[in-house]
Formats: C-alpha cells, sequence, structure tokens
C-alpha cells in the first residue's frame, strides 16, 4: 500500500505543479531565466516571492528582475494580461485606462498597458513613414530619392544616388546652388561622369519619391529621443562646400524641402560625360518651354516624410537629371542622374513587394 500512496502522491504533485504553470505569473530575470510564481511583495531592495514550483518562499534582489519584460508576458499571457489588452485595443492612446481593468494601484498592469501603447504608437509612426506607393509595395524607411520602376512586369523601387553631391553624404542630400544667368550660356553646368547612369528605369514616366525628412533610425539620431515624424535639430550649423556658389547654410539644406519643386532635363551625351548647359539651366528658370525639360507635379505623401514627383509627359529613352528648384532664382546643381532604357537590366538593390513587411 506504501506504493500505491507513493504513486497517489506523485499524481498530486504534477497536478500542483501544472496548476501552478497555466495559472501562475512569470518573474523574467535580466539574464532570461524566469521564475513561475503565485505571487510576489518587495521589501526594500529585495523580491519576496512565492515559488509554483518548489512550493516556497524565496528571495532576489529588485536589481536582477526584468520588469518591463515581466509586465509584457502578464499583458499577453497573464489571465489580468487579457482584461488589459481588451481595453488598451478600445482606447489605444490611454494607457491608464487600460490598467484600470486590473486596477490603477496594480503597478504591473500599468507597466504592461504602457508598453503596449508606447508599442502601437511607434508601429503606427513607422507606417507613417513608409506609405504604400502601390498594394503591397511601400516605401523604405530610409533617406533619399527612390523612384518607381517596373522590370519584366513586376512594379519595385530603385535608389538614384546623388550625382556630383559630395558634402551631407550621410542625409544623401546636398547642394550646389546656380542663381540664373550669372554664368555664360554654353557653359556646362551640370557635369556627371560616364556614360550612362547606374539606375536606368524601364518605364517612360517613371515617379519619384524624395525624402523630406531624415529617418528616426538614422544613426545620427538613434538615441535622441524624438517621437515625431520630424528630424531632431541638427547638433551645429556647417556650410556647404558650393565649390565657388554662394554658400548657404547646412542646417536647411540636410534633407530635401517641401517647397522645392523639380524638374527633369535631358542630358547631351559625350564622351563619357553628361552634361547640360547653362543655357539648359537658365531655361528651368525662366519657364521656357523645351523638349530637353519636362515638367513635374509634386503631392505630399500621409505624414509628411515623402514628396511624391511625377513628370507630366513620357520620356524617351536617354539620359536624364531630377534637378531640385531651390527659389524662382536658384536650382541646385547637385542632380539625380538616371536613364531610360526598356532593354536595360534589371537595377540592383530595388525594393520590390515580396520584401515589404
Amino acid at each position: 500500500m506504501k506504493w500505491i500512496r507513493g504513486i497517489v502522491g506523485v499524481i498530486v504533485l504534477l497536478a500542483s505543479l501544472g496548476w501552478a504553470q497555466a495559472n501562475g505569473d512569470r518573474l523574467i530575470m535580466k539574464d532570461g531565466t524566469y521564475q513561475v510564481i503565485t505571487k510576489y511583495e518587495i521589501r526594500g531592495e529585495r523580491v519576496r516571492y512565492f515559488s509554483a514550483e518548489r512550493r516556497d518562499w524565496e528571495e532576489v534582489p529588485v536589481s536582477e528582475v526584468d520588469w518591463a519584460a515581466t509586465a509584457r508576458w502578464k499583458h499577453d499571457y497573464g489571465a489580468a494580461g487579457n482584461a488589459d489588452q481588451a481595453t488598451t485595443q478600445t482606447s489605444p492612446t490611454n494607457a491608464t485606462s487600460a490598467a484600470s481593468a486590473t486596477g490603477a494601484n496594480d503597478p504591473e498592469a500599468v507597466e504592461a498597458a504602457k508598453i503596449d501603447a508606447e508599442e502601437r504608437a511607434a508601429r503606427a509612426a513607422e507606417m507613417a513613414r513608409m506609405p504604400f506607393v502601390l498594394p503591397g509595395l511601400r516605401l523604405p524607411d530610409e533617406s533619399g530619392v527612390w523612384v518607381l520602376d517596373t522590370f519584366d512586369g513586376r512594379p519595385e523601387l530603385a535608389h538614384i544616388m546623388q550625382a556630383n553631391g559630395d558634402l551631407n553624404r550621410e542625409y544623401e542630400h546636398s547642394v550646389l546652388p546656380y542663381e540664373v544667368g550669372s554664368k555664360a550660356g554654353s557653359r556646362e553646368l551640370i557635369r556627371v561622369d560616364g556614360y550612362s547612369a547606374p539606375v536606368e528605369l524601364h518605364v517612360d514616366q517613371p515617379v519619384f519619391y524624395v525624402s523630406l525628412n531624415i529617418p528616426m533610425k538614422h544613426p545620427k539620431f538613434a538615441n535622441a529621443g524624438n517621437d515625431d515624424n520630424g528630424p531632431a535639430e541638427l547638433s551645429r550649423p556647417l556650410t556647404v562646400d558650393t565649390r565657388g556658389a554662394s554658400s548657404v547654410a547646412d542646417d536647411k539644406h540636410a534633407f530635401s524641402s517641401p517647397d522645392s519643386r523639380y524638374v527633369v532635363v535631358a542630358l547631351t551625351v559625350g564622351k563619357n560625360l553628361r552634361a547640360a548647359t547653362a543655357q539648359a539651366v537658365d531655361g528651368i528658370l525662366r519657364g521656357e518651354h523645351s523638349v530637353a525639360l519636362t515638367e513635374t507635379t509634386k503631392e505630399i505623401l500621409p505624414g509628411g516624410r515623402w514628396m511624391k514627383v511625377t513628370p507630366r509627359g513620357t520620356l524617351l529613352m536617354g539620359q536624364y537629371a531630377l534637378v531640385e528648384v531651390l527659389s524662382p532664382r536658384q536650382v541646385n546643381l547637385d542632380v539625380w542622374a538616371f536613364g531610360v532604357d526598356p532593354r536595360a537590366e534589371e537595377n540592383k538593390g530595388t525594393v520590390g513587394a515580396v520584401e515589404q513587411r
């Protein structure tokens, strides 16, 4: 009979442990381990908890507990956490109302609701910085100019780098201002090395997307603590090397301005060089109609992170530059060069719908 009582005891113990696992909470440690508990209390610098596995009181230092992870686990898997989740879904911006389901005095519930609201807000801000350009295809959370192309029937986004810029490379936007009429008409103002651009498009009416501020994951702002969609204030003004042109402050040219407009200029191709003359550039500001010049329309996308730039006409095969018009009297000679050739190979480093989250 003694062995029967032993088996019964084991069954009772296993049932007890199973109940504890199913109904207990977790106290998660900073080293990644956890304790299954039924209750705990904080006494000074120590946490005293009742172990659901060993059925006894134990203690650990308060500093060893990962309280945020503990609150998240309780929110996601704990019985009280289910009530928190139902509340926060109906009021995602109010963390305190989420905690009311289990009592405003429960620090774990308050912390879990706060974390849940912060995570949803961060996700919403990220999505605002990555709007859809087509179903299933989002813009990346990166800086610079991206263009919507189609290769082999598949839409994809290609990244165009500035051709002449050598400052602000970390922001992918530099400025070499030119004032209309300040140079001789035949002089080549835009000069891009190479017979063709690294990015060759396969459509005759591409759509460009210009970033208007710096993504929050940018290393310069990794620890800035900003919680909006705009760029942090630059720490100090710099001066752009304009290579002989007038100087401009870097703080307002670190990224493209929503006040800028854009035009597409056809480049003449010579021996290992693509160029546009002062006469062609002056025509941009003087409103001259030319086969070498294609006007665009612009639209600020929801979230204020991107500007959509669409040519008003189709582009023939050839080499082009997307030119930023800074003001009625100035253009940026640091341009974004590209080509149009439906026979070209697929561009490298493109972003397609299957790669998006």
